[in-house]
């Protein structure tokens, strides 16, 4: 018996079998090059935020940023980075901006949160080995549990 297009059925069965034994292949390939994407943009915004964080500290230590005397010169808060802060020396009192927006952690599972929110912070009082929130920030880290590619966790980056 002839299908469409002079194929008979078992042609047809055995075609639509290897299409899906092709698709059932390529999935776990599919799902790798997103994870790999996502690391990217984590590797990304990570970047992004520690520069405007290094670069408030060095504002700060060049007079640019008034902080209190016993201060550590890092930003007290993520949104200081992104809304603005006085420039100290300006006589016209203009701000200083040190990222156009913050991104958001890729890992992060809840897209309704503020970007702000969906990092862990670290205060420069704070161990490295047990990064806490404090006064300022001094780093950031992903708050995601799982694990890259590389075996490392997000959260090490």
């Amino acid at each position: 018996m002839k299908g469409p297009r002079g194929f008979t059925l078992i042609e047809l069965v055995i075609t639509v079998a290897i299409v899906g034994l092709l698709a059932t292949a390529a999935m776990p390939l599919v799902e790798i090059t997103v994870k790999r994407g996502k690391e990217q943009e984590l590797k990304a915004a990570l970047r992004e935020i520690r520069t405007a964080i290094d670069a408030y500290k060095e504002a700060s230590g060049q007079g640019r940023v008034a902080t209190e005397a016993d201060a550590s010169g890092y930003p007290p808060t993520l949104d200081a980075l992104y809304t603005g802060v006085v420039d100290a020396t300006s006589p016209d009192a203009k701000l200083i901006y040190f990222m156009r927006r913050l991104p958001r952690d890729p890992f992060y599972p809840d897209g309704t949160v503020a970007a702000a929110e969906t990092w862990g912070l670290r205060s420069l009082a704070s161990p490295p080995e047990n990064p806490q929130p404090g006064d300022d920030v001094y780093d950031v880290h992903s708050e995601s549990p799982g694990v890259a590619l590389n075996g490392t966790a997000y959260r090490d980056w």
